[in-house]
């Protein structure tokens, strides 16, 4: 993906703006959300090493594998408790849409956050 691209996160801001510098680790998600979004963006662009990385230590599995034919096309942010800033814990709960070849799908997950040295990280979520 060129970083002058959209960010597939659904903020419509320039990738290289939004999501990547997170991805890279120049910057830290500041909410739950801003995490979320950068992790569906990290599934966008096939960033598996990010995935991994945003993952709670305690629920982090030992390899992230992506599927290379399922495009993740959509993200939408369907309600959110705590998470912000100021907070340890939050909920996000989303609908995720996709593409495999030859059909289209959504994933909606209701996902655990936990912030922990200042960093936010996926904990686990409970899919619909």
């Amino acid at each position: 993906m060129s970083t002058a691209e959209r960010c597939p996160c659904g903020l419509g801001e320039p990738f290289a703006e939004c999501c990547a510098p997170l991805h890279s680790g120049e910057r830290r998600a500041s909410t739950a959300e801003q995490l979320m979004r950068s992790r569906f963006s990290a599934f966008a662009v096939g960033d598996a090493a990010y995935l991994r990385a945003s993952w709670h230590p305690s629920t982090r599995p030992d390899e992230v594998e992506l599927d290379p034919e399922q495009r993740w096309v959509h993200l939408e942010i369907l309600e959110r408790t705590g998470g912000g800033p100021f907070d340890s814990a939050g909920t996000v709960r989303f609908r995720a849409h996709y593409r495999l070849p030859g059909e289209k799908g959504t994933l909606t997950e209701n996902s655990r956050f936990a912030k922990e040295g200042g960093a936010w990280y996926y904990v686990d979520g409970d899919h619909e």
